[in-house]
């Protein structure tokens, strides 16, 4: 199933369940069929997805790391939270900076 994440203030963003969900989890906004991100929401929303990258990047700079080409226990799709949330960020940003709200339906 996908996400799409759309604005007035820019093009959509599309995403694909698990990992739009997991961004809605951070933001604090159940995962559904349809919701908002209000303009007044969206600096917190930001904040909590930088956190969390911040976050998972410390993680990463702690964590052992895999030696003779072993893989490590990180994320098994290769792709970082930060690679994730940077166009929903954007599209965050773009929309509180032209006053609009940001919806998703799936």
């Amino acid at each position: 199933m996908l996400y799409k994440f759309k604005s007035q203030a820019c093009a959509e963003v599309i995403m694909l369940q698990p990992d739009a969900e997991t961004l809605l989890k951070i933001i604090g906004k159940l995962p559904g069929a349809q919701g908002i991100v209000t303009v007044e929401q969206i600096p917190g929303a930001v904040s909590a997805l930088r956190q969390a990258i911040a976050a998972q990047k410390q993680k990463q700079a702690n964590a052992p790391k895999a030696d003779d080409g072993e893989k490590d226990d990180g994320d098994d799709s290769g792709v970082s939270l930060e690679r994730r949330a940077i166009p929903f960020i954007d599209l965050l940003e773009r929309s509180a900076a032209a006053g609009k709200d940001v919806v998703w339906g799936v």
